[in-house]
């Protein structure tokens, strides 16, 4: 059976599906924090979004960052790496992007076990 949570006007926030957990793209509400701050912005709404889905973040298996600047990593990671501890990082990869809107410089989707 397949629950859906946190419907949007285009999609699901959390999807949840044999014992897997998919949340969609998320992005920064107050999008004039700097990158830090942004990705910190992320990284509390997982918090809700896994608490929904009846999991927490050390049950993340994977995880895709989207980045405006490639070259400014190291403030996302610092971020990342006080939110996780380095036991439950799970796979990830970061990619670099032309544009993900007006003043938006991270977008993150993870996959966690349910």
């Amino acid at each position: 059976m397949t629950e859906r949570h946190i419907q949007t006007p285009i999609m699901h926030r959390v999807v949840v599906h044999n014992g897997l957990v998919f949340v969609g793209g998320t992005v920064a509400d107050d999008v004039s924090a700097g990158l830090e701050g942004q990705t910190e912005q992320i990284l509390a709404k997982f918090d809700e979004y896994l608490m929904t889905a009846g999991t927490d973040k050390t049950s993340l298996l994977s995880a895709t960052i989207f980045l405006t600047d490639l070259n400014r990593k190291a403030e996302m990671d610092a971020a990342w790496k006080r939110w996780l501890p380095p036991e439950n990082f799970p796979a990830r990869a970061t990619v670099g992007v032309a544009d993900l809107g007006e003043d938006t410089l991270v977008e993150i989707m993870i996959t966690a076990a349910a």
